[in-house]
């Protein structure tokens, strides 16, 4: 049995908190089906939590899962719905961008990272989600220094600042070196904490979410809480981490993103006046053909000049590309 069927099933369930259907409150947070066990795994939000409210949801959700849905077993957890204090509140005007890509190694990341500096470049106020879980990236490269986040007088954790930047990452969280081995259930609580726990600048203009490579639990629980995320798909020129795009982009159109086009990192190498096609040429455009979509860029392979591993400044070519891409973006 699919995840929609069993979404279906539960929309029409009523949080006892507050009289309204899940459906209307957006309290699904996570679904996932353990097929060798014929189990259901949730993560559930109600307005307020008790134990009166969660025993009465606990019983409405055992009767579709079990006597409707035939399954032998459900494994509920409870959260908080936060939505009116959070980013995602329906007031708020933020614009979110997905950077997303089929495989790693393609500068998912370096790309989420200059974008954003981008649009701080050009006025804008803007937050990175660091929601490649496994894979988190963006305080590496920020130079930044990893250390637990605080908490504000309102209980809500405090978002890290690299170059004006609003930064949350899973590497705030973690030990050093340490690996992050959680299954979905954990990584949508994560996720939650991100869009619900943080105490974003609520002026923020956009939030450039970096997505983890592929088409796992986090890019669905994404489109959960921000269905309206527009996406850019990331590839290299070379076929085989093309191919893996087009997927990742026929996923996030199965979940109902925009995509708003394709960025060819790496694409070429400029010596001089030469220029060498280190990874191969053709990969973007067979990627936004396929999505039909724009090639809205292509970024050649470079190292910062100031001796910067990864962020690029306006003095330099492939710093004035990122500003164009920006720019085409806000536009």
């Amino acid at each position: 049995m699919n995840k929609e069927k069993i979404q279906n099933a539960l929309e029409e369930l009523v949080d006892p908190s507050n009289e309204k259907t899940l459906k209307e409150t957006g309290g699904i947070k996570f679904i996932s089906v353990e097929d060798d066990k014929n189990s259901v795994n949730l993560v559930i939000a109600l307005e307020k939590i008790d134990d009166n409210f969660k025993h009465q949801m606990t019983r409405s959700i055992a009767k579709v899962i079990k006597l409707d849905l035939k399954f032998t077993g459900v494994k509920i957890d409870y959260e908080l719905l936060k939505r009116s204090d959070s980013i995602l509140a329906k007031d708020n005007k933020i614009k979110y961008i997905g950077i997303a890509s089929g495989k790693g190694g393609v500068g998912k990341s370096t790309v989420a990272a200059n974008l954003a500096l981008a649009f701080k470049r050009l006025g804008k106020k803007v937050g990175i989600i660091d929601a490649d879980i496994y894979g988190a990236s963006i305080p590496t490269i920020f130079d930044m220094e990893i250390s637990l986040p605080k908490a504000d007088e309102n209980e809500k954790i405090i978002p890290f600042n690299a170059q004006g930047i609003e930064i949350i990452s899973t590497e705030f969280f973690m030990k050093k070196d340490t690996p992050l081995m959680w299954r979905g259930p954990m990584l949508g609580k994560m996720l939650n904490h991100f869009f619900y726990d943080v105490g974003w600048d609520k002026d923020l203009d956009y939030v450039i979410v970096d997505l983890p490579p592929g088409t796992g639990d986090v890019a669905i629980d994404i489109q959960k809480l921000i269905p309206e995320c527009e996406i850019l798909i990331v590839t290299t020129p070379h076929t085989s981490a093309s191919h893996v795009a087009v997927k990742a982009g026929f996923a996030a159109k199965e979940l109902n993103h925009k995509i708003i086009g394709v960025v060819e990192n790496m694409s070429f190498y400029k010596h001089g006046d030469t220029i060498v096609p280190i990874f191969g040429e053709g990969g973007g455009r067979i990627v936004a053909d396929k999505l039909e979509t724009d090639l809205i860029t292509q970024i050649p392979i470079g190292q910062p000049i100031s001796g910067h591993h990864s962020l690029f400044d306006m003095k330099e070519d492939i710093g004035v590309t990122y500003l164009g891409l920006a720019n085409k973006l806000i536009r």
